[in-house]
């Protein structure tokens, strides 16, 4: 499953250390599966990764020894502090404290077979990324919940190996004016702009120079933006980011339509086209790649996320501080 490093302008752990949290990402994909699939195998899933264990406010509120919000800030410290410890002892586990960094604690419902489970645990591990992909240990940004039905984005993630890595929609400061791009697919050995052509099944997309294309349906058509315009600026952003950071790594221009066809007989220099009748090739090549993460694919992605826009809340731990201190 490949690692969402940046969604839209939401914080990223992979924004603090991006030579951390990818291996350490695929460490705990590797020992938690494994711990999983031992716990159904021998009939033990619910009760070894049932969700009673989570991390639960509503229990806090519903205790009585302490006021929540002391009960909440002492919480948020220790868990700071169990984190630290665990990287510096570069632990294979999740800290046993931060449930709400584990996706085994969520589990409601028992698999009838390993395919089943299969299914189940990337859709944990779906969830977990979103919340890598929008929050800290101490800050969070505002995530929509469309993103959770977002099937782009999931196939994004859930299709391609745990060795590439997910921009997806992020948003470059341009001449300090927000830009966002569309997808930015970072392989150990190649850079991927896309541009999505998302229609109903078996549309056909007729290329053209102008700043619309036609999108045919049976009989019906419809006007959609040149997916040109984004890409190329896309490509641009990245390619100025490389160079500036010193980064040489090729970069490829793609236009996507997974589910329906394009018509180009001559697609601009530099850009690959791939629609239903290419796709599965394409698809197959780029999941077939068994390279490992990659420092110099590790340093592109640090010059992306560098120059890419963040927005979140204020440090949570900072806040209960501060709203303790105005009641005393």
């Amino acid at each position: 499953m490949a690692q969402l490093i940046k969604l839209q302008d939401y914080i990223s752990r992979y924004e603090q250390d991006i030579y951390h949290y990818p291996t350490q990402y695929i460490r705990l994909k590797k020992k938690n599966w494994q711990s999983v699939k031992s716990a159904f195998e021998t009939g033990r899933l619910l009760q070894d990764f049932g969700f009673q264990d989570a991390f639960s406010v509503e229990q806090l509120q519903a205790s009585n020894k302490k006021p929540f919000m002391q009960k909440l800030k002492g919480i948020l410290k220790r868990e700071k502090q169990s984190e630290r410890e665990s990287e510096r002892k570069e632990s294979d586990e999740f800290p046993s404290s931060l449930h709400e960094d584990s996706f085994l604690y969520t589990f409601t419902t028992e698999p009838k077979t390993i395919e089943d489970l299969k299914i189940l645990f990337l859709d944990h591990l779906f969830d977990f990324q979103l919340k890598w992909a929008s929050s800290t240990l101490m800050e969070q940004s505002r995530l929509e919940r469309r993103f959770h039905h977002d099937s782009t984005l999931k196939y994004f993630l859930q299709r391609f190996p745990d060795t590439y890595l997910v921009l997806y929609k992020p948003i470059f400061l341009v001449k300090k004016a927000p830009v966002e791009a569309d997808v930015i697919l970072i392989s150990p050995t190649e850079t991927w702009c896309i541009s999505m052509l998302e229609g109903k099944e078996g549309s056909v997309f007729q290329y053209s120079k102008e700043r619309f294309w036609d999108e045919l349906v049976g009989k019906s058509q419809r006007k959609v933006l040149n997916p040109m315009i984004g890409l190329n600026r896309m490509e641009q952003i990245v390619r100025r980011l490389y160079e500036s950071h010193g980064v040489d790594f090729p970069i490829h221009k793609v236009i996507l339509s997974h589910n329906g066809f394009i018509d180009c007989p001559a697609p601009p220099y530099g850009v690959q086209i791939i629609d239903k009748r290419t796709y599965s090739p394409w698809f197959t090549q780029l999941r077939q790649l068994s390279s490992p993460l990659k420092h110099i694919q590790l340093k592109a992605a640090q010059a992306l996320l560098a120059n890419s826009q963040t927005t979140f809340l204020g440090n949570l731990e900072e806040e209960i501080e501060e709203g303790d201190d105005s009641k005393a």
